[in-house]
């Protein structure tokens, strides 16, 4: 078996229609489809909700469910709120940050532009509390060559000691890969 693509990504969400409506204004996406039910098709719980589903660009597909009867949602306490996030690429800074601008004029917490070496960001939280991440890549083929060179190396020493592997350490000093690249 092959995996296509991923058909979709779901997050549960505090109001469907409010996020439709956050998302839409801000990442620009179109709202493609809305399935509720009052009982689960995969278990047959009675468990009534809303699913939508939100056009993340390229085929991709962001969808959501409102669990009305269902305990207020909450996050998972024991995982670092910057660990859990969805990230978004976006094709230029320009759009990037004209996003950041857009978010901040009314209100929203924007964290960045990050720069991660072979990609810049931005953090925010939509109205759910799910972090996101607007990224934009700056890697060169060369980078990422060399990024590829290490990764079984770097993976197998974290699984026999758990402490951060060097091999990548270039990309956290923004002069260095400069410098070499």
């Amino acid at each position: 078996m092959q995996i296509k693509r991923i058909h979709h990504v779901a997050y549960r969400c505090k109001d469907a229609k409010q996020t439709v409506e956050w998302y839409g204004k801000y990442l620009n996406m179109d709202f493609q489809l809305a399935i509720a039910e009052d009982n689960v098709p995969s278990t047959g719980a009675a468990d009534p909700y809303m699913h939508i589903f939100l056009d993340a660009g390229m085929g991709n597909v962001l969808a959501f469910f409102e669990l009305p009867t269902q305990a207020p949602m909450g996050r998972d306490q024991n995982t670092p709120a910057w660990v859990q996030h969805l990230a978004l690429e976006v094709d230029s800074m320009d759009a990037m940050l004209a996003t950041k601008e857009r978010l901040q004029a009314d209100g929203i917490e924007v964290i960045g532009p990050t720069d991660h070496t072979i990609f810049k960001s931005i953090y925010f939280f939509d109205p759910n509390g799910h972090r996101l991440e607007l990224s934009v890549n700056t890697g060169t083929p060369e980078m990422m060559k060399k990024l590829d060179d290490v990764k079984w190396d770097m993976l197998n020493e974290w699984a026999q000691t758990r402490k951060a592997p060097k091999h990548a350490a270039w990309m956290h000093s923004p002069a260095e890969a400069k410098k070499n690249y």
